[in-house]
């Protein structure tokens, strides 16, 4: 038991995912009532992890192992966000309490999306656990990022980056039937914008309240991140960006940077996962 918060099993420690589950609403709780925390290296799991570079390639998404393959990647990365956020709230106590408040209710969402993925894995046959996955996003972040850091890199590209990855997925599976994969990546996508949109406007908030503006900031701040974050190529979905509150500003910059990502060489992090 964490001496400080009285909780018997932390969510970054636990490995099983149902038990990660299990925990996350009293480590929640726990969280915003205060208690110093530790941040593990590396979150527990109960699944293979490999470099994105060593993980095996995918079968197309006319197949089963194909279908589940992608709801597999797109679970990982949900219980990534899910410890991303309690990361924050450990990392960042003295952030503004409707901050706090606010991104406990957004990892709870990003816990029941998790809870979508190994019900639709179980539904296809190949549960939780079936394939390895990776850590990349958590490897994303580091301890001496700033708050505006982290909410540029978790809830504005991290994020915002899985608002395009959905689209594209839900044309790729428009052709073919995949019930369980649909019903799952639907659900987050409505979901994910609240998302984006809760990093964008606390984003500027803050930037207003320590008298800067996106225009100052936003360039120069992602792309002193740049060397952490992972590379995506997907097309930048311009509705669902401004919908989740992205500046047209922003939303250039994030195109002049793909086209530079784009060039031969560049390490790259596709549509789930």
């Amino acid at each position: 038991m964490n001496a400080a918060s009285g909780v018997k099993t932390q969510v970054l420690l636990e490995t099983s995912a149902l038990g990660k589950l299990a925990a996350l609403d009293g480590n929640l709780e726990q969280l915003l009532k205060g208690g110093e925390w530790t941040v593990p290296a590396q979150p527990g799991r109960d699944v293979q992890i490999l470099a994105l570079r060593d993980l095996p390639p995918k079968k197309g998404l006319s197949t089963r192992e194909g279908q589940a393959r992608l709801v597999h990647d797109l679970a990982s990365i949900e219980l990534q966000a899910v410890e991303l956020g309690l990361r924050t709230l450990i990392e960042f106590p003295d952030a503004p309490r409707a901050f706090r408040e606010e991104l406990a209710g957004v990892t709870r969402e990003e816990g029941k999306h998790f809870r979508l993925c190994l019900e639709a894995l179980d539904n296809l046959g190949m549960p939780w656990g079936t394939f390895p996955t990776h850590a990349t996003l958590w490897a994303s972040v580091s301890a001496s990022d700033s708050l505006l850091d982290r909410i540029l890199i978790v809830h504005r590209y991290l994020e915002g980056s899985g608002l395009d990855a959905t689209d594209t997925i839900l044309r790729r599976l428009s052709g073919v039937r995949a019930p369980e994969a649909v019903g799952a990546i639907e659900v987050i996508r409505r979901d994910e914008v609240g998302h984006v949109l809760f990093g964008s406007r606390w984003y500027h908030n803050i930037l207003k309240a320590e008298g800067l503006c996106s225009a100052d900031d936003f360039e120069p701040r992602l792309m002193r991140l740049f060397k952490n974050i992972p590379r995506r190529v997907e097309p930048i979905i311009h509705s669902l960006r401004l919908q989740a509150g992205f500046l047209q500003s922003e939303i250039d910059v994030l195109e002049a940077t793909r086209e530079r990502w784009l060039k031969p060489g560049a390490a790259r992090v596709h549509a789930g996962g």
